[in-house]
């Protein structure tokens, strides 16, 4: 009896011990495997939500230098998609994540215009889609990511977002213009028709809002502001 007792339990002794083995390594293993566990750990709760208030003007960028042309155009596209007091906190509908380690992927439903009843993960300044932010931080991010770190995300900071749009924009391949030199030209009107397939409330689309009209004015504005911040040659 004793011996046929200790058949049964056996297997369930050996599988008990396994399993604690693998609890143990998993908590003893170096302070870089277990900050990444936490990580990914809190990358699965929900950002916390706030509010943000409408501004008059659009708010200055929080990236240094660039072409001043292009961050006037920033600043106008942000008057038509994030005209708030925190635009590069901002989600769809008006709320803001608490936090920009990366983009928040919260799908908010659409409740006007002709995708009502959808929902959209546009968030930030530039309003990106989690795919589009993804594509891009690819691409123009300033800190990529070295090919083992595939499960990491891009930082969504506010001069990540600046950089990675600034970056799209000068990039003469992307748009099979050179949107700078359309800029010099005095073209705005015409840049902004070209854009507003990307970014829709910039007119000439299926989502013109009550700033698309005024973006030229407005862009006016913020190029006046942008080159008398331009430093003079030394």
């Amino acid at each position: 009896k004793s011996q046929s007792s200790k058949e049964d339990h056996g297997p369930i002794f050996l599988t008990s011990v396994m399993f604690l083995g693998v609890i143990w390594l998993l908590f003893q293993g170096s302070p870089l495997q277990l900050s990444q566990i936490k990580a990914r750990l809190a990358a699965t709760n929900p950002f916390d939500f706030g509010s943000s208030q409408w501004v008059t003007s659009p708010e200055p960028l929080v990236m240094q230098g660039g072409d001043p042309f292009l961050r006037a155009l920033m600043r106008t596209i942000s008057a038509s998609e994030s005209n708030t007091d925190r635009p590069y906190h901002l989600l769809y509908g008006g709320q803001t994540m608490s936090e920009l380690t990366r983009h928040p992927d919260a799908c908010v439903k659409i409740v006007a215009g002709p995708n009502v009843g959808d929902c959209t993960t546009a968030a930030g300044r530039y309003q990106f889609l989690t795919t589009t932010w993804q594509a891009k931080a690819q691409q123009y991010h300033p800190d990529q990511l070295a090919w083992y770190e595939f499960w990491s995300d891009y930082s969504f900071d506010a001069e990540a977002q600046d950089l990675v749009v600034h970056r799209w924009l000068a990039d003469t391949d992307a748009w099979g213009v050179d949107i700078a030199q359309l800029l010099y030209d005095g073209q705005i009107e015409t840049v902004l028709e070209m854009l507003s397939g990307t970014w829709t409330s910039l007119g000439y689309g299926i989502e013109t809002n009550s700033m698309s009209a005024h973006l030229p004015t407005i862009y006016d504005e913020m190029l006046a502001e942008e080159l008398a911040n331009v430093d003079p040659p030394q």
